[in-house]
């Protein structure tokens, strides 16, 4: 039995205006190839499969030209969860007449614990695999919340709560565990410890549940997360890990190595663990410094030879706005076929501040997140005075706002 791990595809994102579409459907025809190259039993895709609740007409026509491909692969299982960016409802729409072609779709919580609970079986019959397959916890899956709680009563609930949830699984599958049947856990949320990029949206039981490898019950043989886009062990141990996003989604991220995990069952054992490498087809690049230096980056950028053209993102310290900044990036560009597109960022030198004030982005609104915003203005009223607890309130009420946007 050979399962495949992957999470975060995020389809339909856009890096600010610019169009993802050929760098996701590169992956997917990847995917399809490495279920048939690999002979995958089973496919796990860990949560935000698009990155809105309200996915364009492309991306689903890329989710579901996937999908009807994949039947044409020796893969015989396919099972998908929601994610924090999907919308529960768009997800669950067409599971009654995906699951005929053994696509099982958890967009979120079922009414019925035990629909979780995914059984695979091979050509006779027989069970090989049991999937607990949970979506993306959100407040009313977990119940906990109480008025008047300090943050730290929050926190440790909301922990809890989804310690709890995972918990309720032992009953359901000790048996098969007794019979040597392998147990596989899904997850999309914020594992301690685990290392971040720009491209992650902060959300509230992310932000506080942050659930250690001890909290996931020991009759998990692997547990395939997804939420965070660096591919990552949980608190180093190899059998609960993040895959990653496909493609890199954040300048942030432009180190990382993207990559699926294979697993192979024998005999009831998890037998082998492979990661397996996507290739990259653009490169996205950060550069910083003076203008001075930023020419002398550009300059020395080589050609790596990719599919795309690389997206540069500048950020450039200026003790003063500059104007025809990307008339001069064009120039700095010269006859350069593989830079494609320049993301300038002006950094505001400061004088008479200390060192960790010196560089301030001067941004425009669709630069920034709501939530720096929020902490800009708090920053304003109340100096150096602690508003922790008003920016996790904020985080909360964005949750809530974008779980109602996704979920109405």
């Amino acid at each position: 039995m050979r399962i495949l791990h992957t999470a975060d595809w995020h389809l339909g994102k856009k890096l600010e205006q610019c169009e993802r579409v050929d760098e996701h459907q590169d992956f997917l025809d990847w995917l399809i190839e490495k279920l048939n190259t690999e002979c995958i039993d089973v496919l796990i895709i860990a949560g935000d499969i698009f990155d809105t609740g309200s996915p364009s007409n492309t991306a689903l026509e890329q989710y579901y030209r996937f999908l009807r491909q994949v039947k044409n692969t020796c893969c015989r299982e396919v099972v998908i969860i929601g994610g924090n960016h999907d919308s529960i409802s768009t997800l669950n729409a067409p599971k009654d007449l995906l699951k005929y072609f053994n696509v099982h779709i958890i967009g979120g919580v079922p009414d019925e614990f035990t629909d979780q609970i995914i059984h695979v079986r091979d050509k006779n019959g027989e069970l090989q695999l049991v999937i607990c397959a949970v979506p993306f916890l959100r407040d009313k899956d977990i119940r906990l919340s109480v008025s008047g709680e300090t943050d730290l009563e929050r926190e440790t609930r909301i922990k809890q709560g989804i310690a709890n949830h995972y918990h309720r699984f032992t009953e359901h599958v000790v048996d098969y565990k007794a019979q040597n049947v392998p147990v596989i856990a899904t997850g999309h949320l914020f594992a301690a410890g685990s290392s971040t990029s720009d491209s992650e949206k902060e959300i509230h039981v992310g932000n506080l549940g942050q659930v250690g490898a001890e909290e996931f019950p020991a009759h998990f043989d692997y547990v395939a997360l997804g939420h965070i886009h660096r591919p990552q062990l949980v608190n180093k141990a190899k059998h609960i890990r993040y895959s990653g996003s496909p493609i890199s989604l954040s300048f942030s991220e432009t180190d990382d190595k993207k990559q699926v995990v294979i697993l192979e069952f024998k005999e009831g054992e998890l037998h082998l663990l492979e990661e397996h490498e996507i290739p990259c087809n653009r490169k996205l690049i950060r550069i910083k410094g003076d203008l001075d230096t930023i020419k002398r980056k550009v300059m020395l950028l080589e050609d790596h030879q990719l599919k795309y053209p690389a997206w540069v993102e500048v950020q450039i310290e200026t003790e003063s706005f500059i104007h025809g900044l990307d008339e001069e990036l064009e120039q700095f560009k010269g006859n350069r076929p593989y830079i494609e597109r320049f993301f300038p960022r002006q950094i505001r030198k400061r004088k008479i501040q200390n060192l960790d004030e010196q560089a301030t982005p001067t941004h425009t609104l669709n630069d920034i997140s709501p939530k720096e915003v929020f902490i800009k203005k708090c920053q304003a009223e109340f100096g150096e005075e602690d508003f922790s607890s008003l920016v996790q309130t904020f985080e909360l009420a964005l949750e809530q706002m974008s779980q109602k946007e996704a979920n109405p």
